[in-house]
């Protein structure tokens, strides 16, 4: 069943969303070259403490650690290691969020280690600008395909693949509600969107093709044919006015919704 939030909900998420925004911008500021995976988690675990939240990713579903990290042709759901280390030209997916006063937070960029090559900077930017059009397309009135469609429309135009294996979701008093949020679809189908839903929109792109493969660890994601992957998310909500972004304040300077 869709939760709908009402006034004072929202404000909860708000505080949920901008902690989770915190600490995904101080990890992304945290790559560089030779730092470990792990160390990063450190820096986004502390994070959100300091904030009077807690990390919602840790445990939850026996997930070891505060965030996802993955690097990469690694698409998801990368555990951290202190073993992992980040080297220059990497691209470094951080997805990670918080649980404050009963609400969560959710959100994931892809961030770049020192200069990376020309296709996985087009990689990262044709994802990020995929989420800002599933984004606009989150109008009140509007049905979930048409987010779906407008990511999966400029992807697909830009040569890359949209993962359809994982998804985004629903977000409130669980980090997984419903409804789905595919990156893919037809515009006028699934669930309409009304004011108070609140929703993570999350392309997942791959360089080639879309087949990923889960490890022998039972959560590192992987794209099947070794070519790299990116991973954009925000949290929204939908109002009458449009969507409103609750995750702001990660995004590069010079790119605005």
């Amino acid at each position: 069943m869709i939760q709908v939030k009402n006034a004072a909900e929202l404000e909860k998420m708000r505080r949920a969303c901008a902690i989770s925004a915190g600490a995904l911008k101080a990890g992304g500021e945290a790559i560089e070259a030779g730092i470990s995976t792990a160390e990063i988690d450190k820096i986004i675990y502390d994070y959100i403490v300091r904030h009077g939240a807690r990390p919602n990713f840790l445990h939850l579903y026996g997930f070891p650690a505060t965030a996802c990290i993955s690097v990469n042709d690694t698409v998801i759901h990368g555990i951290p290691s202190r073993d992992q280390k980040i080297r220059p030209g990497d691209i470094v997916s951080i997805d990670t969020g918080c649980k404050i006063d009963g609400f969560n937070g959710d959100n994931a960029c892809t961030f770049a280690c020192g200069k990376v090559d020309s296709e996985a900077r087009r990689l990262m930017d044709v994802t990020k600008e995929a989420l800002h059009l599933g984004i606009q397309a989150a109008q009140a009135g509007n049905r979930i395909g048409d987010i779906g469609h407008a990511v999966q429309s400029y992807v697909e135009e830009n040569g890359f693949s949209v993962v359809r294996t994982f998804v985004g979701h629903g977000v409130g008093k669980e980090l997984h509600e419903d409804p789905e949020v595919p990156n893919y679809g037809n515009p006028g189908r699934g669930a309409r969107l009304v004011p108070g839903m609140t929703i993570a929109i999350e392309p997942m792109v791959n360089q080639k093709k879309a087949a990923v493969k889960t490890l022998q660890d039972g959560w590192t994601v992987k794209t099947c044919d070794g070519g790299l992957a990116a991973h954009f998310e925000h949290t929204i909500a939908i109002t009458a006015a449009g969507p409103e972004v609750l995750t702001h304040g990660w995004e590069e300077p010079g790119w605005t919704l």
